[in-house]
């Protein structure tokens, strides 16, 4: 990551999905947490303080629920792979790092998941 890269963070962002290789965890949907990091340049839209000059981190939660309602994947790795190359490839962003939780998956523990960072290639 480039060293004067600035960061958009989402933290612990809920949404409910199909999630899950076993049969009972794809009769309904489950919690999943996202925490998603962005790196970016901020600098122009703190000059001009315009939404259009930024990442609009709302957009990007909103983006993330249609992805969680529209798609029931198998594996954790898959969701976080697919949430990584929107926010690459349709926010423009520079590199991106997406932690997802199952927080109901495993009963002794908070949460289980994957942490994956990309960079955009182009």
């Amino acid at each position: 990551m480039n060293p004067e890269m600035d960061i958009i963070f989402i933290n612990q962002l809920k949404l409910d999905t199909i999630i899950g290789i076993h049969d009972w965890e794809r009769e309904k949907p489950q919690p999943i947490v996202l925490d998603i990091d962005i790196g970016c340049s901020i600098q122009l839209a703190a000059k001009s303080d315009q939404i259009e000059h930024c990442i609009d981190y709302f957009s990007v939660c909103e983006r993330m629920k249609e992805l969680a309602q529209c798609h029931q994947f198998q594996l954790v790795e898959s969701f976080a792979e697919e949430a990584s190359r929107i926010i690459l490839d349709e926010f423009m962003a520079q590199w991106v790092r997406v932690k997802l939780n199952k927080p109901a998956a495993v009963n002794e523990a908070n949460g289980v998941g994957v942490i994956i960072e990309r960079h955009h290639h182009g």
